[in-house]
């Protein structure tokens, strides 16, 4: 199994998805983290500005931040090396990381409706 960690850039919160306009990437990357999580995949997220130490723990990412500043994030590690720099994974690219099903990763609309009446 992969452990996958995903170094943000600062953000409010840790999953930048908060505030008056939220960008829609954030949430699904949140969606798709949430729903590795729930399967049981090592999958971790710092934030910059809320967890300075594991920038600077990590000798791969404090050397690009070193170069190439913050401009560089996210950066994303899977299993000890750096894939992804300057974007966030697709979902196609975490499910290939993680070995699950794409589909694991899309939320699912009810197959039911529901019949409300209000009176």
């Amino acid at each position: 199994m992969s452990k996958i960690e995903i170094f943000d850039p600062a953000m409010c919160c840790p999953t930048g998805v908060c505030g008056p306009s939220v960008d829609p990437e954030l949430t699904r990357v949140a969606t798709a983290i949430f729903s590795l999580e729930k399967l049981g995949i090592d999958i971790k997220r710092y934030n910059l500005a809320n967890e300075p130490d594991p920038f600077i723990q990590n000798t791969e990412v404090n050397k690009l931040l070193n170069e190439k500043g913050p401009d560089v994030l996210p950066i994303v590690i899977v299993n000890g090396v750096v894939t992804k720099v300057d974007d966030y994974p697709t979902n196609e690219e975490l499910a290939a990381w993680a070995e699950v099903d794409v589909k694991e990763l899309t939320p699912q609309k009810p197959k039911t409706a529901l019949n409300i009446k209000l009176n």
